[in-house]
């Protein structure tokens, strides 16, 4: 069997095992938890929390299995960099896997409700870890930058629309979104917290997405050194553009890490610190990004521009009262996170032109051309 089907076959095995795991674990719970800790809400977080425990121990089983940056053989610092880059892809995971299932426990009880879903509630559990545990081994097999772009629309998505759901403030988006996380209720707490680990998504992946930057760029200079003899003179400064992008993007990741951490009725000051520096810190990102990331596409640039334009005019029909602050940062919000989906998709067809001109390297130097150098790895990838 090939790499993808084995992928695929022991992601079935992964599967089964999930859900033997998970359906056991939410069945013991429920005999042997307290009557307070029964309440549906918590017995939705208990079985939401169960099936991201058996997407992480499944993504790291996956993700683990196939690499050989797991010894000594180039140091101490290989390892523990490859273990906390999977952690850190652990986070990600389990955080989807929590508020996706978290938000559709949530919808089954609305339409069956409470007192019938309650009984349905462990072979959901085990069904939903069951899929879970298939997916998350099967993308660990197969990681690429495209595969970490999907996984952050379900995760906001899932995190904002269950606090939604379960708010007991039916008027919380006539202010703005501050408002549905400026209480101490499960679902203001369920808000601030998808807000933080959102920050936090953002940052593990621009740290691979800007990896995997650097490595396309390493490669190209490579072939033209080898070539040419010399060294390539396209992307002058190419460290320091890498360093504001990284630094740009870990600021975006922060700013929603600070706008959850703190609520805006405690503390005003810190909040909408954080508030407005996010959609400069993005306008900023955003202008800069042809001579930050000059490999991307003209037409990445001109949708990068047009998100500014946009942006800036909806903060003037706001400065108006034409709209409220609500509508604002949902629009707002909507187009920083379909910009970052776009930007890591760039970065994962760069990645994918970079695999097959290694492909045409290797078979020019099996036919017995000029000897070709190793060629690089993905940052992200499982095999690294």
């Amino acid at each position: 069997m090939g790499r993808h089907q084995r992928a695929e076959t022991a992601g079935l095995v992964s599967c089964l095992i999930c859900a033997v795991l998970g359906g056991t674990a939410m069945s013991l719970y429920m005999t042997l938890a307290p009557a307070i800790w029964q309440i549906s809400q918590r017995l939705f977080t208990v079985c939401a929390g169960i099936v991201a425990a058996c997407g992480v121990v499944s993504f790291c089983c996956g993700y683990i299995k196939g690499s050989s940056s797991f010894t000594l053989r180039n140091g101490w610092f290989a390892p523990i960099r490859r273990a906390g880059e999977t952690l850190a892809l652990s986070v990600v995971y389990a955080a989807t896997a929590f508020l996706t299932s978290f938000l559709i426990l949530n919808i089954a009880n609305g339409i069956i409700g409470t007192q019938m879903f309650v009984g349905y509630l462990v072979g959901a559990c085990a069904g939903l870890s069951g899929v879970v545990g298939y997916l998350t081994f099967v993308q660990a097999q197969v990681m690429r930058a495209k595969t970490l772009a999907a996984l952050l629309p379900f995760f906001v998505i899932a995190g904002v629309g269950g606090a939604g759901m379960t708010t007991d403030d039916p008027w919380w988006f006539v202010n703005n979104f501050s408002r549905l996380g400026d209480r101490t209720t499960f679902a203001a707490s369920m808000f601030n917290t998808t807000l933080i680990l959102a920050g936090l998504c953002v940052i593990v992946i621009s740290y691979f997405s800007v990896s995997e930057l650097v490595t396309t760029y390493r490669q190209r200079e490579l072939w033209h050194r080898r070539r040419f003899d010399r060294p390539g003179r396209d992307l002058p400064h190419f460290r320091v553009r890498m360093a504001i992008l990284s630094m740009l993007l870990a600021a975006c990741g922060c700013c929603f890490i600070g706008i959850g951490s703190f609520r805006q009725t405690p503390h005003p000051i810190a909040h909408n610190a954080f508030a407005f520096s996010l959609p400069g810190i993005t306008a900023v990102l955003l202008l800069a990004l042809p001579w930050l990331a000059p490999l991307f596409s003209k037409a990445m640039y001109v949708v990068s521009d047009l998100i500014v334009v946009v942006g800036t005019a909806a903060v003037v029909v706001w400065r108006y009262d034409i709209t409220s602050m609500t509508n604002l940062e949902l629009l707002l919000g909507m187009l920083f996170f379909g910009w970052f989906i776009v930007f890591c998709r760039q970065i994962a067809a760069l990645e994918a032109d970079r695999i097959q001109e290694q492909v045409v390297h290797l078979q020019l130097a099996a036919e017995g051309a000029d000897a070709v150098d190793e060629p690089l790895e993905s940052r992200v990838a499982s095999d690294r």
